[in-house]
């Protein structure tokens, strides 16, 4: 016991209230039991699914939150267009498309974006990176939907149905 203390607290020298780092990507964490659920990014592990709809989720408040869906609840309308959201959060990064806030620019062509995500998606053109790499074939991808499309080779899954009879 007097081990892992010492180890903490030189941890904590290091980098403060960072304790337990995931071996797959470097993030840090303050609590195990963080780094326990985000390792699910890492296995694809969903444990919480929706009685409704089958979709599933790496924590219940996600499912909390996906279950307004069925349920009808959307507490967040903006008041510029009407358009409702079931997370104040979703909002607050809409209202952004009104106000032109794009708060997020690309320094090497000066593109900007109103989510810090789409940035960082955007970022990939310009390093070549293609963190999704399909498991059937190998073939890599800078999108995850991108990815999600790309399986359908695999699984056969068609978008559409055709309606000629």
């Amino acid at each position: 016991m007097m081990e892992k203390t010492c180890s903490r607290k030189r941890a904590q020298k290091t980098k403060p209230n960072s304790y337990f780092t995931c071996r797959q990507c470097g993030k840090n964490f303050s609590q195990k039991r963080n780094l326990e659920v985000h390792m699910r990014v890492h296995t694809g592990e969903k444990p919480f699914t929706c009685q409704q709809c089958g979709k599933s989720f790496t924590q219940i408040q996600s499912l909390n939150v996906h279950m307004r869906i069925h349920t009808g609840e959307i507490s967040f309308p903006c008041q510029q267009c009407g358009k409702s959201f079931t997370q104040k959060q979703n909002l607050n990064v809409h209202i952004r498309i009104h106000t032109g806030d794009s708060r997020f620019t690309c320094q090497q062509c000066g593109k900007s974006f109103t989510q810090k995500q789409n940035l960082k998606a955007h970022m990939r053109i310009h390093t070549g990176e293609k963190p999704y790499t399909c498991s059937h074939c190998g073939q890599s991808f800078a999108h995850k939907n991108t990815l999600n499309s790309h399986m359908r080779i695999h699984t056969g899954e068609k978008l559409f149905n055709c309606c000629k009879s």
